[in-house]
């Protein structure tokens, strides 16, 4: 258990909890884990060679920033066209 414990504060980035009731910590836990599993998901699926702790940094400061993901991170391989991969149409462009 105290492994656990030891783990949440080294990995999941929670600074303090919001509630007090057992319910609360747990959720945000829970939330923390979540977001943790996520960012690791988009390293893997965009073979980022960054450390989960760099991810997590870049995503707390361009989180409101209108950009593609893969512009967020810097990325070794240019023969990956960030255009292609965009899956949302264009509206307002003419």
């Amino acid at each position: 258990m105290e492994l656990f414990f030891r783990w949440i504060k080294q990995h999941l980035r929670i600074k303090r909890f919001y509630g007090t009731s057992e319910n609360a910590v747990k959720s945000q836990i829970w939330i923390a884990v979540s977001v943790y599993v996520l960012v690791a998901i988009v390293k893997k699926r965009l073979k980022l060679d960054a450390s989960l702790y760099t991810l997590l940094q870049i995503l707390s400061v361009t989180l409101f920033e209108k950009m593609p993901i893969q512009q967020a991170f810097p990325h070794d391989d240019d023969s990956m066209n960030i255009d292609a991969l965009s899956n949302q149409l264009n509206l307002f462009d003419s």
